[in-house]
């Protein structure tokens, strides 16, 4: 297989993973709409049920409609297969660039979104998250069409700065870190609007599908426990690195500047968190800063910053 054969594949499989999330988003949204439609409970409309409390909302039933499990078990499906058709569209590229492929931004993207999706699916095989896809694959979607559209380039050489092993250890490990940041951003939102909702008493409608504000609390502080040592990590590794690439380990460059920036943000959650007990709203809102920060990290100092590790260029 020729290289010039092996790019077309790798940009086919990327477009086709692109298709099926599409077919994917369609299905979640479907199924996110279903579970805002709940049946009553049958023993609200018994004989002598007692009329719901003033301003109150109607009790309703654990289960969402048929037509919304079907959707939303289509939609898992389709996610787990663009999750492979865009780990092969990955493969083929680093075949074609004979290296591995995260090299330049749109690399990194392809690989970032493989991680967003990843972390989605791993935590799906261990509990039903399905009220998770539609803003997970939207994410996805979003970053793959930046990517195809904005940052897409030719595979290059590496520069001799990043010819090292730590280029597949370090950022590595940045990619699953950016995915369970994302994953962990998209449910302190959707906390921040079940929180509201709950204390409103106006917990009606699609916002009754998600589950309680206190479980997306916990669940985004667990994804964010999981990813910060690796954060913790991707950092210390990058400064052996620079340490190999250009004799120093530290040098404010401002990558490292943001990459620490972010991880001080983390840190902070997980501290204030486990010390002054700043769990829900506050909580929220601290991981969103770190989201932000990393995406800074990312498309703020490789494109409009002048840095040792611009890829933008390559």
């Amino acid at each position: 297989m020729t290289a010039a054969s092996l790019a077309e594949w790798s940009n086919l499989a990327v477009y086709s993973s692109m298709l099926v999330l599409i077919a994917a988003l369609i299905a979640f949204a479907v199924s996110f709409a279903a579970r805002g439609q709940r049946v009553m409970s049958p023993e609200l409309v018994s004989v002598g049920a007692g009329a719901p409390a003033p301003g109150s909302a109607p009790e309703q039933s654990a289960e969402p409609l048929a037509p919304g499990r079907r959707a939303g078990n289509i939609a898992m499906a389709l996610t787990w297969l663009a999750t492979g058709l865009l780990l092969v569209g990955l493969v083929l590229r680093g075949v074609w660039a004979g290296r591995v492929p995260w090299g330049n931004m749109y690399e990194f993207s392809l690989a970032w979104t493989l991680g967003i999706l990843a972390v989605f699916l791993v935590v799906s095989t261990r509990r039903d998250i399905r009220w998770l896809g539609l803003p997970v694959v939207f994410l996805a979607l979003l970053s793959l069409g930046l990517a195809v559209t904005v940052l897409y380039t030719e595979a290059a050489q590496l520069v001799p700065a990043l010819k090292s092993w730590w280029l597949v250890i370090h950022v590595a490990s940045a990619i699953i870190c950016g995915g369970a940041f994302t994953v962990a951003a998209a449910i302190s939102v959707l906390y921040l609007w079940r929180d509201r909702a709950e204390r409103k008493g106006k917990v009606t409608g699609i916002v009754a599908s998600l589950p309680d504000a206190s479980r997306l609390d916990t669940l985004s502080y667990r994804i964010l426990a999981f990813a910060f040592p690796l954060w913790t990590f991707a950092v210390i590794s990058g400064a052996i690195w620079a340490e190999n690439a250009w004799g120093r380990y530290w040098g404010w460059d401002p990558k490292e500047t943001w990459a620490f920036i972010t991880w001080v943000i983390y840190a902070g959650y997980l501290h204030a968190r486990s010390t002054a007990g700043w769990r829900g709203r506050r909580a929220a809102y601290i991981s969103l800063i770190g989201f932000v920060s990393f995406l800074i990290n990312y498309f703020g100092v490789n494109i409009f910053v002048n840095s040792l590790h611009s890829y933008a260029g390559l």
